[in-house]
Formats: structure tokens, sequence, C-alpha cells
């Protein structure tokens, strides 16, 4: 039987450019076939295949090629070059409003827009009020959609498309728009797609989302697959490279040999980072990450929640680092950010670091309640201010730890600020 929903073999498409409009008309009457134009390439020979009942997440910055890859896979467009096959019913969210008549109301619309979903006038009158109820824009549905709004598009788009029961959902940005509470409502009924072995390939800019949802993640770039895989390991290689430019790597920057290393540090057993992800531009290196239990010192690996516990970064100094900015974001094992601290949110200067020294930055803090998992520490040391900084080192997952069940019904937090956090750093230059 066959588990494949989508085919890609090389696929291709380009597109002509002209300088002006002029050049177009010029080229299709030039006797001699003269070409005005010069060809755009938005898919450069992709090749993959989504298995029946996957979730992929397509990420890519603007101009990659993700909207012109879902809308040939919708039928949208054609090609230039290899093939595709899709097997099942298909429905389409693509360029918001598409196919909706600006004049008609929203009732209107669902009618016509019936037999592009491959809907029946009999099937649309089951459906209705089912459309209706999901999109929930009130006495809107009898109004003209060009006095929508864009999140009223996109409820009124999305509750006809799922209204299909598709076998492959095709979705291009559309959670981009409407508020936070229909994204919930939307994502709970792709939950229940995915639980019903649907097949869907989506568009999104939010790499926690692809991490959070999906088995598969494809990332374009300059139309080409730049990395396809577990959302785990191309999401950060993405956000390495949108946020610094920066190719994540299996190993640290350097390896290092540090003869002279302060004496206390000498006395923590550092857990080994050789082959964490990790990127920067080598200006320093964190060589070791420790949760340690504050009073005692022994190393945490796990916790209960309401302990003081202290986190402890270990850096060699490649270059003097004038304006360091150290912190720390703890995750659940979704990918979901639980915590985050650095020197700048505690309003903590941190003196100059010199080449050639060593650092060991303590965040010490009252660990509070959150649910029973497993976590993971994300180390970084950059150069600036929150908001403007480059980045010297940065490693994901550098330790892991878990949260065990806690013995009373104490109500957890999702997401929260470490409590009577203080920060301490010794310098040995």
């Amino acid at each position: 039987m066959n588990q494949v929903a989508i085919s890609v073999k090389n696929l291709s498409k380009s597109y002509k450019l002209y300088n002006a409009q002029i050049d177009r008309l010029k080229e299709a009457l030039h006797p001699l076939r003269k070409t005005y134009h010069h060809d755009f390439w938005a898919l450069k020979d992709i090749s993959f295949e989504v298995l029946k009942g996957e979730t992929v997440g397509v990420i890519g910055k603007n101009g990659s090629g993700k909207s012109t890859l879902l809308k040939i896979l919708s039928d949208v467009l054609t090609p230039t070059k290899g093939k595709y096959k899709v097997e099942g019913k298909v429905a389409s969210l693509l360029e918001l409003g598409a196919g909706f008549n600006p004049e008609s109301t929203g009732r209107e619309n669902i009618y016509f827009n019936a037999p592009l979903l491959g809907f029946s006038q009999a099937d649309v009158e089951d459906k209705i009020e089912e459309i209706i109820k999901f999109a929930d824009i009130g006495e809107f549905i009898d109004q003209p959609v060009k006095i929508y709004s864009s999140g009223m598009f996109m409820r009124l788009a999305f509750a006809s498309a799922i209204s299909v029961d598709p076998d492959i959902l095709i979705i291009d940005e559309a959670f981009a728009v409407g508020d936070i509470r229909f994204q919930q409502k939307c994502f709970r009924k792709l939950e229940e797609f995915k639980k019903n072995k649907k097949t869907i390939i989506f568009v999104s800019q939010d790499t926690g989302t692809v991490i959070n949802f999906c088995n598969k993640a494809i990332w374009l770039k300059d139309g080409s697959i730049e990395q396809i895989g577990k959302p785990s390991t191309v999401a950060p290689a993405y956000h390495a490279y949108m946020n610094y430019d920066a190719k994540i790597m299996k190993s640290p920057i350097q390896q290092i040999k540090i003869n002279n290393m302060e004496s206390q540090s000498n006395n923590y057993d550092w857990d080994s980072i050789e082959d964490t992800p990790s990127f920067g531009d080598g200006y320093a290196q964190i060589q070791g990450v420790l949760m340690l239990d504050s009073i005692s010192n022994t190393k945490k690996y796990i916790l209960f929640g309401d302990e003081t516990v202290k986190i402890l970064l270990k850096i060699k100094i490649l270059s003097d680092i004038l304006q360091p900015l150290i912190g720390f974001i703890i995750k659940d094992h979704l990918g979901n950010e639980v915590l985050g601290l650095n020197n700048h949110i505690l309003e903590k200067k941190i003196p100059a670091l010199l080449k050639n020294s060593t650092a060991i930055v303590s965040f010490i803090f009252d660990f509070p309640l959150i649910k029973a998992n497993k976590y993971t520490i994300t180390v970084a040391i950059g150069e600036g201010t929150q908001t403007n900084h480059v980045q010297h080192h940065w490693i994901n997952d550098a330790y892991i730890f878990e949260v065990a069940r806690q013995k009373s019904n104490t109500e957890f937090e999702w997401y929260f600020t470490p409590k009577n956090p203080i920060l301490t750093v010794d310098i040995n230059n």
C-alpha cells in the first residue's frame, strides 16, 4: 500500500522578469525572437516526499520559494521542470481571500466556492451552518467580504477548507492573521486532523510552531532545499541563520586546552558538550554548563521545584569582549521557552572580558514549580544589548534535566520569571 501522500522530484519553477512593461510586447513581436527578459528561478531542482499522516512545516525567509511550492502542490501554478504527485483530496489555504468575490457576502461566497472545494450544492446545505459556526464572524457572514478584515477572511477561508474533510491540507501562512483565540481554535482542529492521520503541509515563520506541531521540517533557501529533517534539528539551524547569519555546528567552535584554569572551576565536574550543536563568531567559547544545588554544589539532574539552584557557565574568552551579554534559556521537550534570563534582564553589567581570560558565570535563583517533564538549558554569550548584539557562542540544549512530579496539587506555571535571581561573575585574567 502506497504510504506517500506528496512526491516531488527535481521540481523547478522560473518566472520571466522584464525591466519594463514594453519589453514584454517587444519580445512577443520581435521577428527574430530576441529576448528582453531574464529568468528568475523561484524553485531550483527540489525533491522530497511527504508520507500520509505527516505534518510538514516549510520555513524560509521571504522570497525563498515557499509560496510557489505550495501553489504548485495545490495545482495553482505549473512547474517549469520536474514533476510532482499528490494523492488524495486536497484543500488549500493560499493567498488570503483568494477565490472570494469581494462584492458578495460571506454566505454567498461559501456557495460560490463549493465546486472549487469539491462540494455539490447539497453538500453545502449540509455543511453551511457548521462552516458559519466555526468562522464565528457573527452578522458579517451576510455582509460583503470587501469590508472584511484580514482576520475575517482567514476565519471564513479556514472554516470552508476544513469542512471538506480533505486528505491533505495545504496552508500558506494563514495563521499570521487572526486573534490568538482563533489561532488556538485552528490548531485544535489541526490536532484533530493529525489524530485522524490527515496530511498537513504549511508555511510558517514561527519556528516554535514548526517544532511543536510538525513531524518534519523543510528549510527553503533561495529556491533550494537547504535542510530537511526533524524540526528540532532544522528549526535551530534556521534560527541561527536568520538571527546571526551563522551555521549550526556539531561541536564547539574550537578545542582549546586550558592549563591555568581558576582553581574554583577545576573543582566542578563539567559535563562534556563537545557534540552539542552550537554557532557563533568564535570570539568566545562556552566550555562547560552545570546546574548545581546552591548549598551543596552537587549536580542537579532532577528538580521538584521551589528549591534554590545555580546554573554555571565556564567561558573561555578568545578576543576582548567589551559589553558582555550572557544568559540561558530553559525549554520543555517540545522546544517551548519556559524561562529565560541574562545579565541585561537583571540590569547587571558584566565588566569587559579580556582575551585569554576565563569567566565562570553563575546564575542563582529559586526554581519555580512547573509541570513535571524533561527540560533543556540553552546557553549563550554575545556582545551588545538585548535588542542589538552579536552572537559569540550559542549552544542549543547544552544541559538536560528533569522536573519530577509534585506530591501536592500545586498549580503549575507555564511561563515564569526566576525568583530571587543573583548573578555573579568570576574572571581569571
